[in-house]
């Protein structure tokens, strides 16, 4: 490297790090007094996966009845209010398969027990879903599984008619005791970018969400030798196209492709509908030095340094599901290592995974209690760069074990906090809303209301800052559709303010009696 681009890779790291720096004011939300205006309010993304596979979360069963498969939904939306949690990421297309209602896949056999068997009554659950979550000023992160065709857990009958693997077997591939859609097929790629583009068109989402299956994880036959993805077919055929790439690279680059033209159509479609991705924790082992562990660049070919090096995603949660002291497969170090401008150099958001629902009942498991989760949540907030987190699932964060939850709500999460701006998106902020007060129910108490100076829709969210009769700060977030709020005795010195889809925040102003 020369010393004039060694000059200029340093100014821009620096750039960076002083532009992040102002746009991620403190967490702690001290009380101040005898200042203007109220502390900045806490900026930290906090959500849940509700995985579908296995029934690991939502349905929680076979055979529910519709009426209880929304109970769930609600039960789970409204413990992430009670968390003071701020998004859900919603298994949407566990296997080739919808749950919700699709014209290009068939129903999910997690929800009605038999894949293609519309529930009865009929409802869609993904509509539900995100209605329900943004009346409680949620965001819904939709989670797709690009290539998966079935999975061993999706019991109750044969695939579909209307499944990819009838339709066109020629696309799917028998790996083990799973199906998998191969992505080198151009078909593919078309196909699951379709569904994308469709529930993206059709659902008030905020997020299309990919995890961490691309190219399934190696399996092992009966010899103890790992078996290879069979895609001798497609690959020769690439060969004849005239490709040059070699088997590995050539996997990889499928992967990219489907990665990039994802990013491209959202953009397209929607400019404020985010893409996240939740790669591997580990890029390559030795990345960064001393890490080692399962190298998913050559066993799952997903290369997620390039796409977070070309900004193909808004946000990135790495899945970092190792204990906070374990050397090889360091916490901090991988999440310090996944922000840093080499790897990140447009910025973008960086998410810990967590594996929450590895918190063990009691102190059955010392090695693994909800001092854990508490002691990596704070890391985040310790890290420059990251600015958030994710639970996996939302199983540990309802049985609450170890009393998980209850310490969440008590301690890390006992303000709420707004969803990280997306500032790259290029929303302007909303201006600022007209707010006037009157006389509440109880004595002394106040009713605020809250409406948009503007012809657009109402804002994403309202924030809602006071002080107590104790003089402490107390922040409220509201839904953009709710606009009242009903304040205690005592509460003076408002302030308010209106928040849009991607996180850009208005001008805060008073409110006068």
């Amino acid at each position: 490297m020369t010393f004039r681009l060694s000059i200029v890779l340093l100014l821009a790291a620096l750039a960076w790090s002083t532009s992040l720096c102002a746009q991620r004011p403190d967490r702690t939300l001290p009380v101040q007094k005898d200042v203007a205006g109220p502390p900045p309010i806490a900026r930290e993304f906090r959500a849940a996966w509700v995985a579908a596979v296995s029934h690991i979360d939502w349905p929680s069963r076979r055979g529910l009845t519709v009426a209880e498969q929304k109970a769930e939904l609600l039960v789970i939306l409204d413990r992430l209010v009670e968390l003071r949690m701020n998004a859900i990421v919603l298994h949407v297309r566990p296997a080739g398969d919808a749950l919700y209602a699709s014209q290009l896949e068939p129903w999910s056999t997690y929800l009605t027990g038999r894949q293609g068997q519309a529930p009865n009554p009929l409802w869609d659950p993904l509509a539900f879903a995100t209605g329900e979550a943004h009346a409680r000023g949620l965001e819904m992160h939709a989670w797709f599984n690009p290539y998966r065709a079935f999975h061993p857990s999706g019991r109750g009958g044969d695939t579909a008619s209307t499944h990819i693997y009838r339709r066109n077997p020629g696309l799917v591939r028998r790996y083990g005791d799973q199906l998998w859609m191969d992505p080198g097929d151009p078909a593919v790629r078309r196909h699951s970018l379709a569904v994308i583009a469709d529930v993206v068109s059709r659902y008030d989402i905020d997020a299309v969400h990919l995890d961490d299956y691309f190219y399934p994880y190696r399996i092992r036959g009966s010899n103890g030798r790992e078996v290879e993805f069979p895609d001798d077919e497609t690959y020769a055929a690439y060969r004849r196209r005239g490709g040059t790439l070699g088997r590995g690279d050539w996997r990889r680059d499928n992967v990219n492709q489907f990665v990039r033209e994802l990013y491209e159509q959202t953009r397209r479609q929607k400019p404020h509908v985010r893409v996240g991705i939740s790669p591997f924790g580990i890029w390559r082992p030795g990345y960064p030095a001393g890490i080692t562990g399962l190298d998913a660049y050559e066993s799952i070919y997903a290369d997620s340094r390039l796409w977070l090096q070309r900004g193909w995603a808004d946000y990135y949660v790495p899945q970092l599901y190792w204990h906070p002291d374990a050397e090889r497969q360091s916490f901090h170090r991988l999440l310090e290592w996944w922000g840093n401008p080499q790897q990140n150099p447009h910025g973008r958001h960086m998410w810990a995974g967590l594996f929450t629902s590895r918190v063990m009942p009691g102190k059955s498991n010392p090695q693994w209690g909800a001092d854990v989760i508490t002691r990596q949540i704070n890391m985040t907030r310790d890290d420059r760069v990251a600015s958030g987190h994710v639970h996996f699932s939302m199983d540990g964060l309802l049985k609450n074990p170890d009393n998980l939850s209850t310490r969440l709500t008590s301690t890390l999460y006992r303000e709420p906090a707004l969803v990280p701006a997306t500032p790259w998106l290029d929303s302007p902020a909303p201006a600022a809303p007209a707010a006037r007060l009157t006389r509440g129910a109880q004595p002394g108490s106040h009713r605020l209301e809250l409406r948009s100076v503007e012809t657009v829709p109402a804002p994403w969210l309202w924030t809602v800052q006071y002080r107590d009769a104790a003089q402490a700060w107390r922040t409220e977030i509201l839904p953009g559709r709710q606009g009242t709020l009903a304040l205690p005795a005592g509460a003076n010195d408002i302030w308010v303010s209106a928040v849009n889809r991607v996180g850009a925040q208005s001008a805060l102003v008073p409110v006068t009696p």
